[in-house]
Order: structure tokens, then C-alpha cells, then sequence
């Protein structure tokens, strides 16, 4: 399954509308999820100090696409050619003239996605306004499509998980763990990993972000494993804790079902309508009905698909309410630098009437 051609025109009239709706001049968009989602073109950029390319989309109906040469083939395949501007050498130059030949005196721009370097040259030639998030109100909400691809994503990784555990053997080290997982990932269909896969065994397991290293499993040690794979160019990210060994440790059982229940009580929260601070909180509770509140240190989840961390942030001072159609991981974890820590995490959809377990 893939996204159609339509669906991508679809994207970009709602974003029209609400540019129109809100008086707003063209908008410039900068940022590759962004890019990728309206137009189907190079979900990734290069590497962080370079650009595949931009948007702009117009109000008025014309929208352009603008690259350079190395990626004037892709382009062709997913945009009206008469609508691609290459750049090359002297790029903003060449957009000077570009920009006046189309009469782009005025544009909008994100803010948070353009650099001081680029706002510079961008100002030389033309007027800009910020504008945040409106792609991202409309990212939010997956579409039928996107859930069944989201869905298919989250599946390879329950099967990941699946074939990963045995290999979950004394001896093995953080760092061959996460080999396993890329291997397994790519070798089951994903395109590539969704984030660099974290494993922390012992007290590793207590840095939420823990980099897998050398230390080695050992009969009766925990694991943390938090992994995510892109398959058809949506993200999956779950996280389980194991232990290695056949008698798990009192202290071990006692804190994963205090995660577990914390976990359960927030899903069972989730529904349209619900303040998504609100689902933070429920967790949140029932740490501290055991008083161990203290060491959860980090928001409950957030949103997940083209990206591995996109909006709504499921946090303390989250804003906004859920909607259906968003998906969210809901991932409460307990971390004690002495000894580890243990996080559960699930992908949950909000539907029309409540939520689904991906």
C-alpha cells in the first residue's frame, strides 16, 4: 500500500484553505517531514547542514517545488515539471530572480525550520511572516491510509520483538543487541531503522536514551530494549524490559507492574475529547500512590508516524484535547540509577468512541 498521487493534492488543498482562511501569503516549507507529506518528495534531507529541497505553497492554486540537480529525476516523478525550479551554485541568487519572475514578494515561513543564515538571504528579496504548526495540525490526524501503514509498522515490530528474545542470551553485549534489532528490521522489510535502537542492561537501563555499549547480559540481569523500524515510510517505537534468567528478581516484578499498571490506567483513560495532559496525570497517579513518583522522569509519550517524536507531546503541560485518528505511544517508565529501570510502551489510535492497541 502506498499514498496516492490524489492524496498528496488532498494534503496541500487543506493546507491552502487554511492559508486562505487565515489571510496568509505562500508558504514556504522547509522542513523534510513536511516536505515529504504534502508532496511525497525525499522524506529525508542529505544531512543536517544541507537541503533535498522546499515547497511553496500558494493560496491561489500553484505550488512549486524547488531543488537542485541531483534530485531533478525524483522530482519529475511526484510534481508537474513546469513547477520545479533547479537551483544550483548561487542558490539564492538564482531565487531572487526566481521569486520575482513569480511574484513571490511576500512568503510565510516556520520559524523553527529554517536557519538564521537562510531568514538572512530570504529577506534580501522578499517579506517574510512566521507560521507555525500548520502542517502539523493537519500531520495530527492520520488519514485511513496512513493508520493501516501505521498499523503494518507497529506489527513488524511486535515480530521483531518476537524473534529478538531468544537471542536475549548471557554473554551477549548491548551493542550486538542492537545489531540483532537492525538486522532484523531490515531483514523483515523495513527501509531503516526509526531512531538509533537503545539497549541498557543493569543499571544502563536507568538513561531513558541509553547507547548501547559493551556490558554484557548476565543470568539474572534486566534489558531494556526501546526499538522502532520504518516500513512503507511510517514509524513504529516500542519498548519492552526483560529479564534474562528464569527467576525474575522481587524488586524486577515489583516495578514492572507498577509501570504496567500506570500504563493501563492511562490507556484506559484515552478517548476523543480527553485533555491530553490528562493521560500524563493518570499515570502519573499511580506512581505516586506508590510513592516512587520521583523517578519518572520524562513526559508519558507522544505522537508518532513520519516521524518517531511528532506532536501531540503526551506531557505535564500538554495543550489541546485527543481527536481521532492520532497516534500516540503511551510509555511510562521507573528508572533507579543504582540498580535500572523499566519502561513499557504501546502505540494506541484514538478512535471515534476510544482507543485501539496497535
Amino acid at each position: 500500500m502506498s499514498i496516492s498521487s490524489a492524496t498528496y493534492e488532498l494534503r496541500r488543498e487543506n493546507l491552502r484553505r487554511q492559508l486562505k482562511d487565515r489571510g496568509h501569503p505562500p508558504l514556504l516549507v522547509s522542513f523534510a517531514a513536511n516536505r515529504y507529506y504534502l508532496s511525497g518528495f525525499e522524506l529525508h534531507d542529505p544531512q543536517c547542514n544541507e537541503t533535498a529541497g522546499w515547497l511553496i505553497i500558494d493560496p491561489s492554486g500553484r505550488d512549486l517545488l524547488l531543488t537542485d540537480p541531483r534530485y531533478l529525476d525524483a522530482a519529475r516523478k511526484v510534481w508537474n515539471e513546469d513547477d520545479i525550479f533547479i537551483y544550483s551554485g548561487r542558490k539564492f541568487d538564482a531565487m531572487r530572480d526566481f521569486f520575482k519572475a513569480n511574484g513571490l514578494s511576500k512568503i510565510s515561513y516556520d520559524p523553527k525550520s529554517i536557519n538564521i543564515f537562510e531568514h538572512e538571504k530570504l529577506n534580501d528579496f522578499c517579506e517574510l511572516k512566521p507560521v507555525s504548526g500548520l502542517i502539523e495540525e493537519l500531520r495530527l490526524i492520520k488519514d485511513e491510509t496512513e493508520i493501516k501503514l501505521m498499523e503494518e509498522s507497529c506489527a513488524l515490530n511486535h515480530k521483531v520483538y518476537e524473534l529478538l528474545e531468544p537471542k536475549l542470551q548471557p554473554g551477549r553485549s548491548e551493542a550486538e543487541i542492537a545489531w540483532d534489532v537492525e538486522q532484523l528490521f531490515r531483514n523483515n522489510g523495513a527501509s531503516e531503522l526509526s531512531f538509533a535502537t537503545i539497549v541498557g542492561i543493569g543499571p544502563n537501563a536507568a538513561l531513558p536514551h541509553a547507547i548501547p555499549g559493551n556490558d554484557k547480559l548476565e543470568d539474572g540481569s534486566l534489558v531494556l530494549i526501546d526499538m522502532g523500524g520504518r516500513l512503507n515510510d511510517y514509524c513504529s517505537d516500542q519498548t519492552r524490559t526483560f529479564w534474562v534468567g528464569d527467576t525474575p528478581s522481587e524488586r524486577f516484578l515489583t516495578v514492572r507492574d507498577q509501570v504496567q499498571e500506570a500504563q493501563t490506567e492511562a490507556i484506559k483513560t484515552l478517548r476523543p475529547g480527553l485533555p491530553i495532559q490528562h493521560a500524563y496525570h493518570t499515570a502519573r497517579s499511580v506512581f505516586e500512590k506508590y510513592g516512587v513518583e520521583k523517578y519518572f522522569t520524562h513526559s508519558l509519550g507522544h505522537g508518532i508516524g513520519l516521524e518517531t517524536h511528532e506532536p501531540p507531546s503526551v506531557s505535564p503541560i500538554a495543550s489541546g484535547e485527543l481527536k481521532p485518528g492520532m497516534i500516540i505511544t503511551v510509555e511510562p517508565g521507573l528508572y533507579y540509577p543504582d540498580w535500572g529501570g523499566i519502561r513499557w510502551e504501546y502505540m494506541a489510535l484514538i478512535t471515534e468512541d476510544g482507543y485501539k492497541i496497535l
